[in-house]
């Protein structure tokens, strides 16, 4: 006969458990494994696909189709298309050679400055501090939600290091496309995200610099074979066009520019603006009240 399951949880449960496994007797390995089953039965309760896939996919079984009886697929929840946020959170995997589990990866994306980072250098990573658009909750949800949806998985004989799959390279790759459940904590990020990437105002020669410095993280992007918004977002493009820094200095006053930015990236672009200011390439015509629209996302 059919069976109805009713499934309550909350953020209390979870730090309960957290704390239980934290606080047993067990070998250091043993928590490890304990912490890692305990997110991925959290990814379960906020997938946002079928729920009898996310549990088969969990015991390595597939099912082809949603089960059209669960609560998901009666009614499909919000969803938000996460494929930027899981390229980064993918690329911070790729990047520390699939050797590490999921705090240390969102400290990555984080820009966290922590001994573990010192350690292993990976504050030079081109992914070190590409995700401070969310905090950490949210990087949390993507990871599990990241795990469920098959994208990673976790090696459980390797002090739950975050591994690639087939569809997560293809997803890295911009093969593939992600969505992730909209939550109350993702809902709160993305709107901010949304009121910064908000269409900036800037006079036409700002518009022009603007374009310039797009071109040249074009170019750096391509040599280094990384995406463009490893090295700058949009938006900080258009801070930059306003200001018109002409020093390391003033460069790093810029929101979204911090000193592995700098040390990177910093000549390059006082020399884009350098090029650009040259005498023999002013416009003496330009009239400065003229208005172009950027969109930072374009």
């Amino acid at each position: 006969m059919p069976a109805e399951t009713l499934l309550l949880y909350g953020m209390q449960d979870l730090v309960l458990r957290r704390s239980m496994i934290d606080e047993s007797q067990s070998p250091i390995e043993v928590k490890r494994i304990e912490r890692a089953k305990l997110e991925a039965l959290l990814g379960v309760c906020e997938t946002a696909s079928c729920r009898r896939q996310a549990i088969l996919a969990h015991f390595g079984e597939r099912m082809a189709e949603p089960c059209g009886n669960c609560d998901t697929c009666l009614a499909p929840v919000e969803t938000w298309d996460g494929t930027v946020a899981a390229q980064k959170a993918m690329s911070a995997v790729f990047r520390t050679n699939q050797r590490f589990g999921v705090g240390h990866l969102i400290d990555i994306l984080l820009g966290a400055n922590t001994e573990k980072m010192r350690r292993f250098g990976h504050s030079r990573l081109p992914t070190f501090g590409v995700g401070k658009e969310f905090g950490k909750p949210v990087w949390s949800s993507v990871f599990r939600q990241l795990i469920v949806q098959g994208a990673v998985e976790i090696d459980h004989d390797h002090f739950g290091a975050i591994k690639l799959t087939a569809l997560g390279r293809d997803i890295l790759h911009g093969k593939a496309a992600i969505s992730f459940r909209r939550d109350r904590a993702t809902r709160t990020a993305t709107a901010a995200v949304a009121k910064k990437s908000e269409r900036i105002e800037l006079g036409k020669r700002d518009a022009q610099l603007f374009a310039m410095l797009k071109a040249e993280r074009t170019y750096l992007a391509k040599s280094q074979n990384v995406p463009p918004y490893v090295i700058f977002q949009d938006d900080t493009f258009a801070a930059i066009a306003v200001a018109h820094p002409h020093s390391l200095a003033e460069l790093e006053r810029i929101p979204g520019i911090d000193r592995t930015k700098i040390d990177r990236y910093g000549m390059a672009i006082l020399d884009v603006i350098a090029a650009f200011e040259r005498p023999d390439d002013a416009d003496e015509t330009t009239d400065g009240d003229d208005q172009g629209a950027i969109d930072p996302d374009s």
